[in-house]
């Protein structure tokens, strides 16, 4: 026992002198900085003057001394009292000077961090960042918090800031921050159980605490160490605030202070600040809001799910009321006025901003990413949820509302027939068609909820999977039918089945000249398929890639022209794999070879494989890697023999810049999102130019051009489906050459591709399965020229109906010059077929069609790569 007393006695003594000795320590450290940024010198007589100053103190101390005991009776009563309670408050001021020193200067992090001077003169409000298109149209916003803050107090409705007063804080216009008569009457309600007195926060102070998260803040050095000690916590933050609504006071006027206290509170509903509430609530502008409009949302104040009158209609009502009635209290609306207006139900008009809201929610997904990487890059500091920027983009809102239409519209068609073509199979297969064993399992083992079942049911399957296959709900999910979404009743394993037999499909248009993409389309629905098909998705991108090899041999070293002479014939290649020497013979889709003779231009416009296999060996797989690249490919791609087929994988956004040297003259220009960013002030914080080099020669892109009108003027040219949109093909000069193109289908159809252009766009259309193994059977449905082509076809079309789109308007191609063109091109007589001459409906994207009319001739099925090839 003597051995604790003694303990506790030690312990006492060495707190006791705690504070001395860190002191003692502190002066010590300050000493010895200050000799070395001083020297020793000024420190002496530094210390000189300083001991001067402690005999003048010391000297009058004893001379107040004296005149004390001269006058004092120490022997007095009330001597040892007065004395006492004159250390108590001595001993009071000073632990309070202490105390606001501490609070202030966050002394050995006891308190944690105060608003600079700052801060609190340009304060920093969250809020959503805009993402304009290039016509100048709200597209969306990027937010944590949903806030557009009101710039002036004129714009508040006066109803609003008399509730907001009448309610929150009756004294307002009388006190400089804290209102110590609240205070008090706080306090005796405490005291006398009078809880109807309220809380004793300004308005002031709760600006201070939603402006500088007061009560939120984490960590030693913005917390302190006395923010984790229960009671003093609370004290350390009622005195920041304090403190904060003070200066807060000090810097702005009694108007601004309401403002920004209107831009700060949460009203639930996702909705920050007064401007986003009176949309979301009422669906108007803060300026418009009437007295009980402005009622509601102030009394929301007090408690934001309890009186939301979208959760709680009854409780909102009885609050609304009770702030009408303060109201009255304070004279700021008339007792006749009260007892109409308490009568009246709250007419909401619910109008609330989610993140998807708007169009092109897959673009503005690749905008934020493509602005990280620019910031991180040139080492800016970006935040596109919090800092309230202006982004203006490339995208025209007229042709992304067209190509988001013809994508719904199209794949919308296009999944009946594939339902259709699967009914009452699965079409996950392998490549000869038989269905793959477990396949859902597989990916069902992948998803995080049957990832948190093994977590929760460790060491038992069987519940596991009985959770994921028996257990129903009802879900929203996305419409087979295309109009959106709809409930249904089905168990996690049922809804994964569901969504596996969705065709997926991308879209991107780009005028190829400055780079600026117009229209943007990574998906069916991006709430419910985030997986850009644009930026994203990596696929094989069949014959669409053939016009590399075609570009190696007309601009590389071999000099060919589009009237160069090949012939389709089998073709076959020796390749070792795995130390084994195998062949490679490359089919036509037919299985069949012409043996003709053709020209280049006739042999991608057919897409005959053959001619494209034996290109490719004769320019080396090599070349053509490096022009793929060279003209924009960014993939990794090998050299291999099947290159030219389109064996390796890329990206639908880098197919698209590619393409668009064929149209500018042989300069590759870096697809562009962005234009400008500009911050919550309206200032530029940059201007975003287009990157672009010489990729190949000017006559090269001329040539490879009209090679590509080759796709619909060449008998049996893979693009002629487009001449079933009777729109494209009006007028005077409806048979002049004004589209040029490239389709494109992979092994067992599971990728279609087209590559469209005009003389100023370029646009590329990919459909497939979320996996390759889900695809049509045959390419009667699956090729490129049935399922792609058509959603180029039905944007093609909305465009040229669109009067204000007239510059996008397909017009003929410049016809190429021979005087001016080295090489000769002019080898055929092209084959143009007349729209009216078809049996196809302009409506079709995806069904029976088989043929053209009797008198076309067949066309050779879409050809696809050899997927024996390893890559």
């Amino acid at each position: 026992m003597d051995n604790i007393k003694q303990l506790i006695q030690n312990l006492w003594v060495i707190l006791k002198n705690a504070p001395a000795n860190i002191l003692h320590w502190l002066w010590v450290k300050l000493d010895i900085l200050l000799v070395k940024f001083l020297g020793e010198e000024k420190v002496a007589t530094f210390y000189k003057k300083l001991d001067v100053i402690k005999a003048t103190y010391w000297d009058a101390r004893k001379k107040v001394v004296d005149a004390v005991e001269e006058r004092v009776d120490k022997e007095s009563f009330y001597y040892k009292r007065i004395k006492q309670l004159w250390k108590i408050f001595g001993w009071t001021v000073s632990a309070g000077a202490f105390y606001l020193f501490c609070i202030h200067t966050n002394f050995l992090w006891l308190t944690g961090e105060m608003p600079s001077v700052s801060e609190l003169q340009n304060p920093k409000l969250s809020q959503s960042s805009e993402i304009y298109s290039s016509d100048n149209v709200l597209m969306g916003k990027y937010f944590l918090e949903n806030r557009t803050p009101v710039k002036n107090y004129q714009d508040l409705s006066p109803y609003l800031t008399k509730a907001l007063v009448a309610t929150e804080d009756a004294r307002f216009y009388q006190h400089s921050g804290i209102d110590f008569r609240a205070l008090f009457g706080v306090a005796a309600g405490i005291v006398t159980g009078a809880s109807e007195r309220g809380g004793g926060s300004t308005i002031t102070q709760q600006l201070a605490k939603n402006l500088f998260k007061t009560r939120k803040k984490e960590g030693i050095t913005k917390k302190g160490l006395f923010g984790y000690i229960p009671g003093l916590k609370t004290l350390v933050i009622k005195t920041k605030e304090w403190i904060t609504a003070i200066k807060l006071e000090r810097y702005y006027t009694k108007e601004e202070i309401i403002l920004w206290y209107l831009n700060t509170v949460d009203f639930g509903s996702n909705s920050y600040g007064i401007k986003v509430a009176a949309k979301t609530y009422f669906n108007t502008s803060p300026d418009s809001l009437n007295v009980q409009e402005s009622a509601v949302l102030v009394g929301m104040q007090k408690a934001t799910n309890t009186y939301n009158p979208r959760r709680n209609y009854d409780k909102s009502m009885t609050r609304r009321n009770t702030v009408l009635s303060r109201m009255v209290k304070y004279n700021y609306l008339s007792k006749v006025a009260y007892d109409s207006l308490i009568k009246l139900p709250i007419a909401l008009k619910i109008n609330e901003e989610t993140p998807y809201d708007g169009t092109s929610n897959y673009f503005k997904s690749a905008v934020a990413k493509a602005l990280e990487r620019w910031a991180d890059s040139s080492d800016v500091e970006l935040d596109l949820y919090r800092d309230g920027l202006k982004i203006v983009t490339t995208l025209d809102s007229r042709m992304q509302n067209h190509a988001e239409t013809a994508v719904q519209d199209g794949m919308k068609a296009l999944q009946k027939t594939f339902d259709n073509h699967w009914s009452g199979k699965n079409p996950w297969t392998d490549e000869k068609g038989v269905e793959i064993p477990g396949f859902i399992d597989t990916v069902a083992k992948r998803t995080p909820y049957y990832k948190s079942l093994v977590k929760r049911f460790k060491n038992n399957p069987d519940s596991v999977s009985y959770y994921m296959k028996n257990v129903k709900r009802k879900m929203s999910v996305f419409s087979r039918n295309g109009v959106g979404e709809e409930i249904m009743t089905m168990s996690a394993y049922d809804s994964i089945v569901y969504y596996k037999r969705f065709l997926q499909a991308g879209m991107m248009s780009m005028d190829p000249f400055s780079g600026h993409i117009k229209a943007w389309v990574g998906g069916l629905d991006f709430q419910y398929f985030k997986y850009d098909h644009v930026s994203q998705g990596r696929r094989q991108p069949g014959s669409t890639f053939k016009p590399f090899v075609y570009t190696t041999a007309i601009d590389g070293p071999k000099n060919m022209s589009p009237c160069t002479q090949i012939k389709d014939a089998p073709f076959e290649k020796e390749f070792e794999e795995n130390g084994e020497k195998k062949i490679w013979r490359p089919q036509n889709a037919d299985g069949r070879f012409s043996y003709s003779t053709m020209s280049l231009r006739r042999a991608m416009a057919r897409s005959i494989n053959s001619c494209a296999a034996k290109l490719t060996d004769e320019v080396g797989p090599d070349s053509v890697a490096w022009y793929a690249h060279q003209m924009g490919i960014k993939s990794p791609i090998s050299a291999v023999a099947s290159i030219g087929l389109g064996s390796n994988d890329v990206t639908l956004f880098e197919m698209v810049g590619a393409y668009g040297c064929f149209l500018n003259e042989g300069i590759y220009t870096e697809p562009m999102l962005v234009l400008e960013i500009q911050d919550r002030n309206g200032n530029t914080i940059h201007t975003f130019e287009p990157e672009r080099r010489q990729a190949i020669k000017k006559e090269s892109a001329q040539l490879m051009r009209y090679m590509l009108e080759g796709g619909l003027e060449e008998q049996g040219g893979t693009s002629q489906n487009l001449w079933s949109f009777k729109d494209l093909f009006n007028g005077s000069d409806r048979y002049k050459s004004r589209f040029a193109g490239k389709t494109g289908t992979t092994s067992n159809h599971s990728d279609g591709w087209y590559m469209g252009l005009t003389s100023n766009l370029v646009t590329g259309t990919w459909v497939g399965g979320d996996d390759r193994s889900i695809h049509f059977r045959s390419g009667q449905y699956g090729e490129g020229a049935k399922t792609a082509l058509p959603l180029f076809g039905r944007y093609m079309t909305k465009i040229v109906l669109d009067p204000s789109l007239e510059a996008y308007h397909p017009v003929p191609f410049d016809k190429l010059d021979p005087k001016r063109i080295t090489k000769e091109f002019n080898c055929t007589t092209a084959y143009v077929p007349r729209a009216d001459t078809l049996y196809y409906d302009s409506t079709y994207v995806g069904g029976s069609i088989d043929s053209l009319a009797p008198a076309q001739p067949a066309k050779p099925a879409e050809v696809k790569p050899d997927s024996t090839i390893k890559q």
